[in-house]
């Protein structure tokens, strides 16, 4: 029996709320993957993923995890024994790092405090040092911390010492949340996943994949079969894939991609920034600090926040769990039982914010964390006075 009355407030940095439209795109009966009329649908989905992603480059697909995404990306464009720089940022900066290590790759591993995203200049300096370097694996959102990287200065960096690594882009957490123009940027490879901005279920994996990354693909001597970029980009042409897609997904993400060119993706960035926002001002009248230190590397789509030391933040997420049905994000790798994450992104309004605010201050009280009071009001405040691109105004988007 269900002792939590009420629907359950899911408000990690990911998986997000699946809207109502998104579930009832799923709920269609699985028709032939290899039938005449599939790619109608597929097509209509590589189309809008383009426009999503922002690129005239192919998008591929794979049934898989954001992990599974980063996995092909390395071993699509490059070869064992190749050197890639990498940028310890936060824990899933870690893991890719530890991928790399698994498939041979040499990793130039540039130490971090978790609490910033990529210096440019390091990027710069080491680049200028080492010709040998044949990617820089740069994550845009580090879901950890709350740390935003700035990829159009991580690219300027790599221009202005002309070299020729390729930029691939972790935007799991940041894809149809925070800009991210892949062909205006000059990236030429972005990773991202279906359970984040997109609004799905886990399950899907994206390699949006630029000329330079596709040249290097057809010289890679990575051995590969599942994650094999060109048997996909055969298929695709056609409208079909080179094993069976995740179908239902495949509804659900047609739907997806109809909802955000709805909103227009202008304004899907301005309201993930204004409810970002919004929880920024709640954490600065509580009195609690950000993990991200720097107001500019501030995410759209986490709020990573430090307790007082001598507070467990697990502890205040069971209770918050136990008492309110709300589920927050913990701390992970270094930041183990330190802080919590709210995440606010995907599907999501205002009145969803502040009834997640509202749990963790109740939360606070209740755990007897020291904090101010108010945090609720500043962001509704904020909610109130922020704006919207002129001429754009919110769909009514949420539950």
């Amino acid at each position: 029996m269900n002792k939590h009355q009420g629907r359950h407030f899911l408000q990690i940095p990911g998986p997000t709320n699946v809207p109502e439209r998104i579930s009832l795109a799923m709920a269609r009966a699985v028709v032939d993957h290899r039938g005449a009329d599939f790619p109608e649908l597929t097509l209509r989905i590589f189309g809008n993923l383009r426009k999503v992603f922002a690129t005239e480059s192919p998008v591929l697909m794979f049934p898989s995890s954001g992990t599974g995404a980063s996995e092909a990306a390395l071993v699509n464009t490059l070869s064992p024994g190749e050197k890639v720089l990498a940028f310890e940022t936060g824990h899933f900066s870690t893991l890719w790092k530890d991928v790399a290590h698994k498939l041979d790759l040499e990793v130039v591993w540039v130490e971090g405090d978790w609490r910033r995203g990529i210096d440019p200049q390091l990027v710069e300096d080491r680049l200028r040092r080492d010709s040998g370097i044949a990617a820089v694996l740069a994550m845009h959102n580090e879901t950890s911390t709350g740390a935003t990287s700035d990829i159009a200065a991580v690219r300027g960096a790599m221009d202005a010492c002309n070299h020729d690594a390729l930029l691939l882009v972790d935007a799991v957490s940041s894809l149809a949340c925070a800009p991210l123009p892949m062909d205006d940027w000059g990236i030429d490879v972005v990773i991202s996943g279906s359970q984040k901005g997109l609004m799905l279920p886990p399950g899907l994996g994206f390699n949006a994949a630029g000329p330079k990354a596709l040249d290097r693909a057809r010289r890679s001597t990575s051995r590969n079969a599942y994650w094999n970029w060109q048997a996909m980009l055969d298929n695709n042409s056609r409208g079909y894939f080179p094993y069976t897609p995740a179908t239902t997904l495949l509804y659900g993400l047609d739907e997806a991609l109809a909802m955000l060119l709805e909103e227009d993706m202008e304004n899907v960035f301005a309201r993930h920034a204004r409810h970002a926002g919004a929880a920024r001002a709640a954490v600065a009248a509580w009195g609690l600090e950000n993990v991200c230190v720097n107001e500019h590397e501030f995410s759209n789509s986490t709020t990573a926040i430090l307790l007082p030391e001598g507070n467990d933040a697990d502890q205040l997420r069971k209770i918050i769990h136990e008492r309110f049905n709300m589920s927050l994000g913990t701390g992970l790798g270094k930041l183990k039982g330190r802080c919590f994450r709210i995440g606010h992104l995907g599907n999501f309004n205002d009145l969803m914010l502040a009834g997640t605010l509202s749990g963790v201050e109740m939360g606070l009280e209740l755990t007897g964390v020291p904090h101010g009071k108010g945090g609720i009001n500043a962001a509704l405040e904020f909610l109130a006075t922020a704006s919207f691109p002129e001429g754009k105004q919110p769909l009514l988007f949420g539950r």
